[in-house]
C-alpha cells in the first residue's frame, strides 16, 4: 500500500526539577531511538570544559541573545539561575516537517510558552522519588552549599507546575523511568489526534481498495 503521506514529527516537552535525572534520561532516550532528536538550546551560560559548541548548547553572549529575542527567533526562552536559554523556532519547525520527533528539555516557563505557541505537543514531567533524594543527588554533584540551596528552591517552584503536564514519571529507578518515558513516546506516535492527516490518508486508501474489490 502506498503510504506517501508521512507522519509529522511530534514535539515532546520534558521538564523536571534540577537533580531529577532529566538530562541523563533524555540522552539515553536519544541513544535508543534514532527517530528522536533533542533540540540544542541557545544559552548565555559559560561553556564548561567538557562541553562542545553546538553539541551541548549554542553559546552566545547577552547582546546576541537579546537580539534573537527581538527578532522573534525563539519558540520559547527563559531565564534560569541568571542565565538565558532559548529554543530556535525554525529548527523545531524544520525537523517536525521532516517527520522527526523532537524533544525539548526545558523548564515550566518554557513549556508554558511552547503550549501557547503550538497546539499539538506532548509534555512529560519527571518527579524525584522524594525531596530528600533530590537534595542528596544535588549534593553528590559536588555543588557548594549556596548553589544547592538555590537549586532546591528552584526545584520546589518547578514541582508546583507538575499538574500542567500530560504525563508524570517518577525517576526512582532509572531503567524503569527510561522505559516508561519510551513507552509514552511510542504510544503517542500512534495517537490519531496527533497523526490524523497520516491515518486519514491511510484509511482513505484502504476504503478505495475495498470499493475496487466490490
Amino acid at each position: 500500500m502506498n503510504q506517501a503521506k508521512q507522519k509529522k514529527g511530534i514535539l515532546f516537552i520534558i521538564s523536571a526539577p534540577s537533580g531529577t535525572g532529566k538530562t541523563t534520561l533524555v540522552k539515553s532516550l536519544i541513544e535508543r531511538d534514532p527517530a528522536l532528536q533533542v533540540s540544542i538550546s541557545h544559552t548565555t551560560r559559560p561553556r564548561r570544559p567538557d562541553e562542545t559548541e553546538d553539541v551541548a548548547y549554542h553559546f552566545i553572549d547577552e547582546a546576541g541573545f537579546e537580539q534573537m529575542v527581538a527578532d522573534n527567533i525563539f519558540l520559547e526562552h527563559a531565564k534560569v539561575f541568571n542565565r538565558h536559554y532559548g529554543t530556535s523556532r525554525h529548527w523545531v519547525d524544520e525537523h517536525l516537517s521532516q517527520g522527526i520527533d523532537v524533544v525539548l528539555e526545558i523548564d515550566w516557563q518554557g513549556a508554558q510558552q511552547v503550549r501557547q505557541a503550538m497546539t499539538k505537543t506532548v509534555s512529560i514531567f519527571i518527579l524525584p522519588p522524594s525531596f530528600q533524594t533530590l537534595e542528596q543527588r544535588l549534593r553528590n554533584r559536588g555543588e557548594n552549599e549556596q548553589t544547592v540551596k538555590l537549586r532546591m528552591q528552584d526545584a520546589e517552584n518547578e514541582l508546583k507546575h507538575y499538574g500542567e503536564y500530560d504525563y508524570l514519571v517518577v525517576n526512582g529507578d532509572f531503567h524503569i523511568a527510561l522505559e516508561e518515558i519510551g513507552l509514552i513516546i511510542r504510544a503517542m506516535r500512534h495517537q490519531y489526534a496527533l497523526q490524523n492527516s497520516h491515518f486519514d490518508y491511510f484509511a482513505e486508501q484502504l476504503l478505495k481498495q475495498a470499493a475496487n474489490i466490490k
